[in-house]
């Protein structure tokens, strides 16, 4: 089942963020008082969109194991799961040969893991789908070569486009001079401004291809996954055994 796991986690889509952030219309009508609400809501009760560019439910690892919390940091789903991944797409569903799992494929629900056994909740922590390999479709991904990617020079890391680099001796031909211990340039929907999870005096953070500090250089570990494609947040540590997300104004949840 961690090869399932795996596989599905590999072509997950980053497309959560078209969940509805409404209220319903017989939540309006209760509501006598004609001030306007601090925060967009949901349909679904306590999800909360305070940030519209992260997921309206986030993983948080509590005592080995992981639930959901809203933006505000209320648990929503409480912590029951050895994996739990972001409310997003899944392509192997959506292109499945069973009509009757097609729909759990959507952006309403996410893939979790518990005792071995993979499902897909709902956004109320539901299960409403058991993970069968026969019920795996193809996923047809376009691929995107990268515009930007690391380069090694005298043992520092830099950044280079790929278009207008040509020689290393001319420091012009560097979109970032290198000056870094280490780069990755994350898998992102913007292949024009990637984040880029960078090392420097032994402490991580994140820069943008202009070298301007998107996340302080102060964690032990920021994870090289796909934490910021799907959920525009990334899984970060100060002590290299704890992983929890931020968002990009480095706000922990």
């Amino acid at each position: 089942m961690k090869k399932v796991i795996k596989f599905i986690f590999i072509f997950l889509s980053a497309s959560l963020f078209s969940q509805a952030k409404n209220l319903k219309n017989n939540q309006l009508l209760n509501k006598k008082s004609t001030s306007k609400p601090s925060f967009k809501t949901s349909s679904e009760s306590n999800l909360i969109a305070i940030n519209e560019n992260i997921p309206l439910l986030i993983p948080q690892k509590k005592n080995d194991n992981f639930g959901y919390v809203n933006q505000k940091g209320k648990t929503i789903i409480a912590p029951q799961y050895h994996i739990a991944m972001f409310f997003a797409e899944d392509c192997n569903l959506l292109n499945s040969p069973n009509p009757k799992a097609k729909k759990f494929g959507t952006a309403k629900f996410a893939t979790v893991e518990k005792n071995n056994i993979a499902y897909r909740i709902d956004m109320t922590g539901k299960k409403v789908y058991q993970y069968n390999d026969a019920d795996l479709g193809k996923c047809n991904m376009e691929f995107k070569k990268q515009l930007f990617h690391a380069y090694i020079l005298n043992g520092l890391y830099g950044v280079i486009e790929d278009s207008k680099f040509s020689n290393p001796a001319d420091r012009s031909h560097f979109k970032i001079y290198p000056k870094y211990d280490y780069l990755h340039i994350l898998e992102g929907d913007d292949l024009s401004n990637p984040m880029i999870v960078a090392s420097q005096k032994d402490k991580f953070g994140v820069i943008d291809v202009n070298n301007n500090i998107i996340i302080p250089f102060e964690y032990a570990d920021i994870k090289r996954n796909y934490s910021w494609k799907l959920g525009k947040m990334f899984e970060v540590t100060k002590d290299d055994i704890n992983y929890y997300y931020i968002d990009s104004n480095n706000k922990s949840y």
